[in-house]
Parts: C-alpha cells; sequence; structure tokens
C-alpha cells in the first residue's frame, strides 16, 4: 500500500486545499460529491469558485484566519459533517483539508469522562 492510498477507499469525501485556496487532491469519494462540478478536474482550481455566498466568505476567512470549521448539512435527503481544519507544513499554514462525513440523523452521542 502507498503512503497515501488508503484515502481513496475512505468513505468519506476528502478535498484538500493550499493556504490560496487551490485544489490539490481529493479522494475518489469527493470527486463523485463534485462530478456535476468535474470532479478531479477541479484540482487546481479556487475553492472559492466553488462555493455561493455566504459559504464563499466564511471560507476566505478561514483562509486568512485558519482555524477549524465543524458544521452539518442536509443535501438531498442525506446529513452530513462538515469538518473543515488547517493543515501545517515545517510548522506553517499550509492549506485547508475538509472531511464530509455521512451520518445518521439521530446520531447517537456519549459522554466519556474518566474517574
Amino acid at each position: 500500500m502507498t503512503e497515501h492510498a488508503w484515502v481513496e477507499g475512505f468513505s468519506g469525501a476528502v478535498t484538500v486545499c493550499d493556504e490560496r485556496g487551490i485544489l490539490l487532491a481529493m479522494n475518489e469519494k469527493a470527486a463523485q460529491a463534485f462530478s456535476e462540478d468535474g470532479g478531479r478536474a477541479l484540482i487546481g482550481t479556487s475553492v472559492l469558485d466553488c462555493h455561493p455566498e455566504p459559504a464563499r466568505s466564511r471560507l476566505a476567512d478561514l483562509l486568512e484566519n485558519p482555524r477549524t470549521h465543524v458544521y452539518t448539512i442536509e443535501k438531498k435527503g442525506v446529513k452530513k459533517l462538515i469538518y473543515q481544519a488547517p493543515w501545517h507544513r515545517d510548522g506553517r499554514f499550509a492549506g485547508l483539508v475538509e472531511l464530509s462525513l455521512e451520518v445518521p440523523f439521530e446520531t447517537p452521542h456519549f459522554v466519556r469522562d474518566r474517574p
């Protein structure tokens, strides 16, 4: 298995952009999710061009002020957890990773405090 082969078979969509918002990579699930917009042909383009307002402005702010942004959406009857977080190279902000994971509408929540 190559170093990053696991991400191709991962059941969630994984998208990676650089610090300017240029798409660097997406796994097969992400390519399928964005197939109507071009799929992997979007690599090399700006993620900002793929988002309408107000999502575009929020994403631009995440690139300017790197931090984790987590929320859920419903699209075509499917609930998804969207997890956007900075990634770093040599200790410097290098861009954002977005995970899009399908979750059940009724997701159990557990509190696991250790005594």
